[in-house]
């Protein structure tokens, strides 16, 4: 195939430079699967997203009409000087679907639509149209619950205190309190005695106070006419306003009020004629609570010639969520429920019906959440987009999905500043010969050949010669169901005691009951939706733990390392004392603001019905201080030189010692290649995973523990070991750990393990083995084979 030819199948980029990419000429083929690797910030999702995604999806918005345009999703152009051959961009990513209440796994993959209008032709009896089996239409919802199954009502049980008087804030509610606002309308009227505890009241005179009306009318006594009584008054202000709920309402209601299921619909959320017809003898809402699995053989089943078309439809789309490893979930599980692995796989899913050829799919980290058995279903869907005649972009550090890519294009060779080029293009027998950090990596492992040397993980390391903590914590390795009857969330005595997690029955545990040692890492693992998620938050919630995420940690665009560690004061002071001016003269938001864009750096034009523009600031070229601001130095930097350092150069550059406390954490656990003027919501889930971590090991002194739901999610090979060394930190500091994780080296390295399923949903919740990494081999289950194959 001549140049011509190979470029017209290709995506060609020339001096390509957002954010870290040190102007990459690169050629990326068409039609295949290509896998891009690298470390923790090298540029591989500057390459893929920022730059491909990122002006496929602004050229394509391009052909629409400016007023269609303000609806689409906006995307920023790169830096890059040439980029052709793109084609419609599709990005599946990690953020949770989410929505609102209405929003579930059903109606996001579609297969609700499908089973509505079966039940619209075969029900028995005859309802009607489709739309009077939905919950979000007006003719289908229950009207008590307007179709959210489940309904808030005042928890008035928890209105008062019973053993205080009025004048002592017996009504506990916010704001009607002594001296506050709704005080007076209770204490004041005369009508109720404000110096004697509520327990000593008549029943009659409590339901008064609360309810007003028929209850003051059979009391005797007069009320004003406007008299509102509390739960009346609660409920009006805080449930039923339109605005937006301020943070303070938000408490008041979490702890006022609870939710229950409708007692109309049962949970069904559909009217009466619709949740009682029935198709095969089962109703819509039966349907909706079943696993997918079953939900699928039943649909198979349904024979009638009528409806065939829609039950093939449904079929290929429930068969769909089965083979990527989601037949565990139901079409009424809530999508704001789901995790951001389980997000992705649905978002695949809705792209394998799709007809349309020749787009190019982003992937970011497909493997996310699945256990190492599942992958294969992941790749499989991979390769059939890509028969389908699509390009599939995916960003990805499993060695699964690269062995099976057709091209692997390495972005590095380090991360931030020391990233940004491309260092290997080839196949990955070609990359296993490589010396590129992914390379050295891979030879690393398959090195390693199996079961390491120090197969009881760090405890082994940490505990000497004698190796007394290894050996304690197993004596009590147990088989399945052999935990001990201790009571809920009790620390029991043992090596750093013991946390008991009593009768869990959250989601599909089935009275589960364990004990996770403290002072140690515990890994929980098990096939996607085993509980393993369940099962920490029961730790949580019983045991007081604190949970580490991977929400983001920037509540703005200017929220940054400098401002988040709180060293940004004493880099103003550094520079005021060395200058000997003001400290406001290195404020961005002060006398130090460029006058032009008031310390911005931006400057924005409003354009009415197109989108707006944002550009920089002329007089200041983005620096956001004043010239006089800059010409202040501090070896040699200006303030605004020190938004361009990373966390390992400020750590060396600014002579401080304040500073140089603040970020060290950062640096230790893997973040140095930060700028300290980097926003903090351009980080991934596991840097914002990671800054959390780093706040832990500066502030934490009483000793806590820790759970991390899958760590390792973005980490390169090399990286999973500096994480290693973070973890290790926490557990040297007197914490707990315990860790949700797939990745095989996190679970070898535990000092602890449990194993959850032995499958998901239904199938799982329960646990298979509680004990050391090492003892867990010849076991027949998923964990067990994945640990016994990990070494090849």
């Amino acid at each position: 195939m001549n140049e011509q030819a190979m470029n017209e199948r290709a995506i060609t980029l020339r001096q390509a430079r957002t954010n870290n990419l040190a102007g990459i000429d690169l050629v990326v083929p068409r039609n295949q699967l290509v896998v891009f690797v690298g470390r923790s910030g090298s540029g591989k999702s500057s390459l893929v997203f920022d730059t491909i995604a990122a002006e496929a999806g602004f050229q394509l918005n391009e052909t629409f009409p400016p007023f269609a345009r303000n609806r689409l999703p906006k995307w920023a152009r790169p830096e890059v000087e040439h980029i052709d051959g793109l084609t419609p961009v599709i990005v599946i990513d990690q953020r949770r679907i989410g929505g609102n209440a209405r929003s579930t796994v059903g109606t996001v993959t579609d297969a609700w639509t499908y089973v509505r209008l079966m039940f619209s032709r075969l029900s028995e009896p005859q309802v009607g149209e489709s739309n009077r089996f939905s919950f979000n239409d007006p003719t289908g919802m229950c009207p008590v619950c307007s179709g959210l199954g489940e309904v808030v009502v005042s928890a008035v049980d928890r209105f008062l205190d019973l053993d205080k008087s009025l004048v002592e804030g017996a009504i506990r509610l916010p704001g009607f309190g002594p001296g506050k606002y709704w005080y007076s309308q209770y204490a004041d009227i005369g009508s109720f005695d404000v110096d004697t505890p509520l327990r000593e009241w008549s029943d009659g005179e409590r339901e008064a106070l609360l309810y007003g009306g028929s209850a003051a009318a059979e009391l005797g006594r007069k009320l004003p006419k406007d008299y509102e009584g509390v739960v009346e008054r609660f409920e009006r202000v805080y449930l039923h306003t339109a605005d937006n709920l301020s943070e303070r309402k938000q408490a008041a209601i979490q702890r006022f009020t609870r939710s229950g299921v409708c007692p109309e619909c049962d949970g069904d959320r559909l009217a009466k004629d619709a949740r009682t017809a029935t198709v095969g003898g089962r109703t819509i809402g039966e349907l909706a609570q079943w696993e997918v699995t079953e939900l699928l053989e039943f649909v198979r089943g349904i024979e009638e010639p009528a409806v065939a078309p829609v039950v093939s439809a449904l079929s290929v789309r429930l068969q769909a969520m089965v083979t990527i490893g989601l037949g565990y979930l139901a079409l009424a599980r809530a999508t704001t429920s789901l995790s951001g692995g389980e997000s992705q796989r649905i978002k695949t899913v809705k792209q394998l019906g799709s007809s349309l050829t020749e787009l190019t799919y982003v992937v970011d980290e497909p493997t996310v959440g699945l256990h190492p058995t599942d992958v294969d279903s992941m790749i499989a869907l991979l390769e059939q987009l890509r028969d389908s005649g699509n390009s599939v972009l995916v960003v990805e550090h499993d060695p699964a999905v690269m062995r099976h890519a057709d091209q692997i294009i390495e972005v590095g060779p380090g991360a931030g500043a020391a990233g940004g080029r491309i260092v290997f293009q080839g196949t990955y027998a070609e990359l296993l010969k490589a010396q590129t950090p992914t390379a050295r990596a891979l030879q690393r492992q398959a090195k390693q050949g199996g079961w390491a040397a120090d197969s009881d993980g760090r405890a082994a390391r940490k505990a000497g010669a004698d190796g007394r903590v290894g050996r304690e914590v197993g004596v009590v390795a147990r088989g399945v169901g052999q935990a001990g009857e201790e009571a809920r969330g009790e620390r029991q005595e043992g090596p750093g005691g013991w946390l008991v997690v009593a009768g869990a029955g959250r989601n599909n545990l089935r009275d589960v009951t364990v004990r996770v040692p403290g002072g140690v890492m515990t890994v929980l693992t098990g096939v996607a939706g085993s509980g393993k998620s369940s099962l920490a938050a029961e730790l949580v919630a019983q045991c007081s733990a604190v949970v580490i995420d991977q929400k983001a940690v920037g509540t703005s665009r200017r929220s940054t390392p400098l401002t988040y560690t709180g060293i940004a004061p004493a880099v103003r002071k550094l520079f005021a004392e060395r200058n000997r001016v003001p400290v406001a003269m290195f404020s961005a938001n002060s006398a130090g603001a460029c006058p032009e864009c008031r310390g911005l750096g931006v400057l924005h034009t409003d354009l009415a019905f197109m989108e707006g523009q944002e550009v920089v600031c002329p007089a200041c070229d983005g620096r956001r201080f004043s010239p006089e601001s800059l010409t202040y130095l501090v070896n040699g930097y200006s303030i605004a030189d020190v938004d361009e350092l990373t966390i390992e150069q400020a750590i060396t550059e600014l002579p401080d010692a304040g500073i140089a406390r603040g970020l060290r954490q950062l640096a230790a656990v893997g973040l140095g290649y930060l700028r300290l003027g980097q926003s903090l919501n351009t980080l991934s889930g596991g840097e914002c995973q990671r800054v959390k971590i780093a706040k832990e090991l500066r502030v934490a002194r009483e000793r806590t523990t820790y759970v991390l739901d899958e760590p390792t999610t973005g980490l390169h090979l090399d990286d999973v070991e500096t994480l290693q060394g973070v973890l290790d930190r926490l557990v040297e500091h007197g914490h707990s750990v315990v860790v949700v994780e797939h990745n095989l080296e996190v679970i070898r390295r535990a000092d602890w393990l449990i194993d959850l399923g032995p499958g998901p949903g239904r199938h799982g919740g329960r646990v298979l083995f509680e004990g050391r990494p090492a003892d867990y081999l010849g076991h027949e289950t998923p964990t067990s084979r994945a640990l016994a194959g990990s070494g090849g």
